[in-house]
Formats: structure tokens, sequence, C-alpha cells
């Protein structure tokens, strides 16, 4: 194991080194290689018209560039490859090269060799991202220096020269950036695993593993963070190699961190003490409750119970997560675009004691609508859905118990802009209206967050 970037430079400068994809992610891996005088390939899909200036920086650097559609089809002779985390590792291109002899690798996995520091890695279908910001502020706010990134801010890398053992790094794991990885952090927390991803994965079966590897690499001093209520990270205990620790609103734990008396509290087999009362948080709706407790667990003997509570007494969540956008006209207009599975989609409904007009729909993961569809009969009044899932919705909230026809009204509108339009026609003061897609946003936007921004001009724009 390297224990300096420069030193795993150095070995990388011996190899022929390709990079597949230059997205946000691999930017930074690229110019490091080639300013250490690495012999690179950049690949990517796109053809060199989407790249603007950045391909001829690249090849100022020293890369040889391989462009376009069939950018795979070049990777023999190259011994290291790096695959950004979208790219299935068994695409059959990598495949044949792992049979030539290449090493698959990421970018990520090159950051958990290098990285001086302690690592707190977060992974789950829902939570994730609050979770890993929850765990970012109540250490700054104990006065560590705290590097937050990975699937959430911007990559590490070019950040490592910079960071010293005493300080931490925070980091939202996706199962894509999971599924090859053979270092785990050094603190894991899972907050759920529930069907998502499988336009990807080819099986949930598939789909655990690669949430697994979170935890699986880690020594007997680790520590694993699970939420006891969910079947599957629950059964993960089993196969941790260091400590344990869950989390629960169900009731008390001998040792754990759990919800009794409207208050979280920690127990360490010996006495229960309260943490946090629930009145001292800002954030609506039971899934935060469990998005504190793991962060909780995650920190326990890091910071105090006072930062805990001055940090929840402030933090009004990360954009983009049931955001409130605006009230106008006595409407309550929240962006919610974040929510990308339906179980995201579920625990905003539940956040209101009222029922919501919701706009919903995007790309299509392959993953199950039957239980969104019921969790709208019963808290939605009128359903707005656009993008590729919005006929795949429709028929789950159709044939849901309990659904009458027009209850609620139902509009399937293909323009973005124009269902949010619909949406704000039908909303009467004392509503409220909310943008909780349950899908990723592929099909129109180029991620969540240009999905959010888009709802909030169009909301501010009224």
């Amino acid at each position: 194991m390297s224990s300096t970037i420069q030193e795993a430079i150095a070995a990388l400068r011996k190899k022929r080194v390709a990079v597949l994809g230059l997205g946000v992610s691999n930017m930074p891996l690229l110019k490091i290689l080639l300013r250490g005088g690495v012999e690179v390939m950049a690949c990517d899909k796109r053809g060199r018209e989407s790249f603007g200036g950045q391909a001829e920086e690249l090849e100022s650097l020293g890369a040889k560039l391989c462009l376009g559609e069939d950018y795979l089809d070049y990777l023999e002779g190259w011994e290291v490859i790096f695959r950004t985390p979208g790219l299935h590792p068994d695409t059959p291109q990598l495949t044949a090269a792992r049979a030539r002899g290449s090493v698959i690798t990421s970018e990520m996995e090159l950051f958990f060799t290098v990285c001086p520091c302690k690592i707190i890695g977060v992974t789950g279908s829902d939570g994730k991202t609050t979770t890993t910001t929850m765990i970012a502020e109540f250490l700054k706010e104990a006065g560590y220096t705290v590097y937050l990134g990975g699937n959430i801010g911007k990559p590490l890398l070019g950040d490592v020269d910079g960071m010293m053992p005493e300080d931490i790094v925070v980091l939202e794991l996706s199962s894509f950036q999971l599924m090859t990885m053979k270092h785990s952090p050094h603190i894991a927390v899972v907050t759920n695993v529930s069907p998502n991803h499988l336009d990807v994965h080819k099986t949930m079966s598939e789909y655990i593993a690669a949430k697994e590897n979170i935890f699986l690499h880690q020594s007997e001093n680790g520590l694993l963070v699970l939420n006891y209520e969910n079947e599957i990270t629950r059964s993960f205990g089993k196969a941790a190699n260091g400590k344990v620790t869950f989390f629960w609103s169900g009731g008390a734990l001998a040792r754990g961190v759990f919800v009794q008396h409207d208050a979280i509290w920690v127990s360490d087999n010996e006495k229960g003490r309260e943490v946090l009362p629930l009145s001292g948080t800002l954030l609506p709706g039971a899934h935060n409750v469990e998005n504190y407790m793991a962060a909780i667990a995650a920190v326990e003997g890091l910071v105090s119970d006072a930062v805990i509570r001055t940090v929840a007494g402030r933090f009004t969540g990360v954009e983009h997560r049931i955001e409130l956008v605006r009230t106008f006209k006595e409407v309550r207009y929240y962006n919610d675009s974040i929510a990308s599975s339906p179980t995201r989609t579920i625990a905003g409904l539940r956040s209101f004691r009222q029922k919501v007009i919701l706009i919903a729909g995007g790309y299509d993961k392959q993953i199950p609508f039957d239980i969104l569809g019921e969790e709208i009969v019963a808290h939605v009044k009128h359903l707005v859905l656009t993008g590729k899932t919005a006929p795949k919705i429709r028929a789950a909230v159709e044939r849901a118990k309990g659904y009458q026809a027009g209850s609620p009204t139902i509009d399937m509108i293909d323009d973005f802009s124009q269902a949010v339009l619909t949406a704000h026609l039908a909303a009467r003061p004392g509503d409220i209206v909310m943008l909780s897609p349950a899908c990723a946003s592929f099909d129109q936007f180029k991620n969540f967050s240009e999905r959010g921004e888009t709802f909030k001009k169009l909301i501010y724009g009224l």
C-alpha cells in the first residue's frame, strides 16, 4: 500500500494508465497523473465538442484522448484502468481487459490508499446526503478540520497533500463507487437498503453486495453503524470485522442509539443518556430522526453532546431535500428533488400532516412503484406526473389499495415547466406543493441538483 500520493504516482509512472470517464470525479485524477509524468489515455463516450477547452488542456498536459461511442474498444495494452463510477465493472471490454491482466480500479480506491487521516463513510438507499452532512457539521463544530466529499461535494484526491493525520474525511459513497472497493472507511454508516439503481445493477443481490463493501474491508478496530429496523442492514452486522452499533426508532437498545421519551438516547451497555431532545431539531419527518441517530452513532466519542445539540438547533437540512423554496399566496412550495427513489418520496410525504400536491416522475431505474402508489393514495390530493416513469407511477396509484377515481386527481404532463405550472394552478391557500420525483433526473436533467434549481427558478418566477 502506498503511504503518500507521491509514492502512488511514482508507482503508476511505470505503467500505462487509462482513465474512463472525464466527469467531475475523474478530472482531478487526470491532472494529478499527467502532472506526475504518468502516461495516460483519457477516454469518454462523448465527443470532443462536449468538453470545450478541457480536451485541449488535457492534451497540452500530455494526455492521449479517446473520445466517442467506441471509447472502450482501445484498452488493450493499458495496464491500469480507472473506471468512472457509473460504468459497470463487468462491461465486456473491462472483463476482457481484466482477463489480459489489467488492473481495474477507481479514483475513490486510490484516495483510500493515500488518505493520511480517519475516514467516515456513509452509504444507503436513502438519507445518505443528509446524514453525511450532519456528521461533517458535528465534527466542524467540535473543532476538527473536515474534508467533505465522495458523492457529495468535490473529489478530494487533490487535497490529500494538505491533510493531516488528526483531520477527518467524511464521504458519501454510492453503490457504484463501492462496487469494486477493496478498502473500507474506519467508520462506516449504512442508513438503509431498499431497491434502487436496478437499471445499472444486474440484480438486487449485486446492489446489496456493493453496499457491503463499505465495511467488509474494515479491521477489528473499525466501527459499523447500522439501521436496526431495516432487515437487510441489520443482517450486515453478522459479517462485520469490528464493532457494530445499531440505531432504532422502535425502542431502547442495550447498546446503540435509539428514541425514547421524545429524545435521542445513546446506550453503551452500562447506562443510557439523553443526547438530543427531538424538540431541539429543525428538520421535519421521522426519516430525519433516523438520519440524526445514524450521525450521532458515527461521532460517538469524537464530539460532545453539547456540540450535537448546538448543530441540531441551527441545521435546516441540505439543499433539494424538503427545502422550503417559497410561500406564495399562502401556498408553500417544497423542493425535494434529491428524492430519486420511492422510499425517499414516501419519507417526504410522511413529513406533512396534510395531503399535498405532488410533482413526481423522471428517469426509469427499473424499480417498482407499488409501495409508492399506496402512499400517494394516503398522502396526496393532486398528483402531477412527468418524465419517463409517469405511466408506471400512475398505474401503481390506480391499483393501490384504497384508490378511488379522482382521489387523488392525476395529471400527466410531458414538459417539466408545464407540470410545475399545473401544480401551481391546482393549489389553494393553505396547500403544499412538493417536487419529490421518486426517480432519477437523467431523462430531462444532468442531475437532481439541476432539476431542483429549475424547479426553484420556476417557483420564484410565479
